[in-house]
């Protein structure tokens, strides 16, 4: 199974338009402002950091090039070729490797797990804006490449979040520049509902290590000035064996 051809084109068509200019992407905010946070609460959970650390969804690699100061190895992986070339582009200093790679493509994610044994990874924001259809899959996937001894890190936007995206996208003037782009190619956010998010990973065969929620902290402004910040959910998943 792969995602569908209309999913994977609309991502390669806003990476495509993207110039990899720092805060231009609505939610490439600055690592100590996401990953950083998160690495907070997920790195007293992994009990094996030398293993690969699989940034799943990783867009540009704004977060994959930091991780890959705090993780001896790290693999930033995307469906998007255009996401990729920009990641490489913008690795100065060849701080993280990348691959194009369709997480919900069974096959590929076996032949990943092949290639590194089990692996740390981290998602961002990647379940809530798949196909309804894919979002299992992606699960299983992050089963696969875990293994017996890696850990998960997935952090979702809260069903709360989407009333708060939907007042942006419905303001008077219509959607703030930075979101503008994301509606433009088809890739509104959808809702994961709360209670799903923790079945997923469950019947994917994970145990939830922990969870609680964090505000998930966006590239945009508010009117007022203040940054625009989403609530959202996280979960550390792996076997407990």
């Amino acid at each position: 199974m792969s995602v569908t051809s209309r999913y994977k084109d609309a991502w390669e068509g806003f990476w495509s338009e993207a110039s990899g200019k720092p805060g231009e992407v609505f939610w490439d905010a600055e690592p100590a402002l996401t990953a950083g946070l998160h690495l907070a609460v997920y790195e007293p959970h992994v009990n094996h950091p030398d293993l690969t650390l699989v940034d799943l969804g990783c867009g540009n690699g704004t977060q994959t090039r930091f991780l890959a100061d705090r993780f001896p190895q790290v693999l930033g992986v995307d469906l998007s070729a255009a996401a990729i070339g920009l990641a490489k582009q913008q690795d100065k200093l060849n701080e993280a490797r990348f691959q194009e790679i369709d997480a919900v493509d069974g096959d590929a994610v076996a032949r990943l797990h092949d290639d590194l044994g089990d692996a740390n990874v981290y998602m961002r924001g990647v379940l809530h804006q798949c196909d309804p259809e894919d979002r299992q899959t992606l699960a299983d996937s992050i089963a696969t490449l875990v293994g017996e001894r890696g850990r998960g890190f997935v952090v979702e936007l809260a069903e709360a979040a989407g009333q708060k995206l939907m007042g942006l996208a419905q303001s008077p003037d219509g959607p703030p520049p930075k979101l503008q782009p994301v509606f433009r190619h088809g890739l509104q956010p959808g809702s994961v509902p709360d209670a799903d998010m923790v079945e997923f990973f469950r019947t994917a065969g994970l145990d939830v290590l922990a969870k609680g929620e964090l505000p998930l902290t966006t590239t945009e402004y508010a009117s007022d000035g203040s940054r625009v910040e989403l609530p959202s959910k996280w979960l550390v998943v792996g076997r407990n064996g």
